[in-house]
């Protein structure tokens, strides 16, 4: 169970009701994957392909990180390997998810 009165019903309108724990989560995983990653193409993850992502509660404590068409031909203006993009958008992503159900206060062990 989270850790407060998390509604899920809420979570449709999620800019309202948790705009400070969309916040929180979105900018421990930058910290967590700029510690781990090149922090030019995260920092261009981040701006390009995140900032048009959308998050939805799935229900049962995990969360689902929703991506813009073909996200990878966003990065602009970073020399990337495609597969080297497409690999760090997917450890970001499930970083995002893992954060999310930390700010939520859902177990987020599987």
């Amino acid at each position: 169970m989270p850790g407060f009165d998390f509604d899920p019903e809420k979570f449709e309108d999620k800019y309202e009701h948790y705009f400070p724990q969309l916040q929180q989560a979105y900018r421990q995983a930058f910290e967590t994957m700029n510690d781990a990653y090149d922090s030019e193409l995260v920092h261009a993850i981040d701006q390009a392909i995140l900032a048009e992502s959308e998050p939805f509660y799935e229900g049962d404590g995990e969360f689902r990180v929703e991506l813009p068409d073909d996200p990878v031909a966003k990065l602009e203006g970073v020399i990337v390997d495609t597969g080297k993009a497409e690999s760090v958008l997917d450890v970001y992503v499930d970083e995002i998810e893992t954060q999310l159900q930390s700010v939520f206060g859902f177990d987020a062990e599987e």
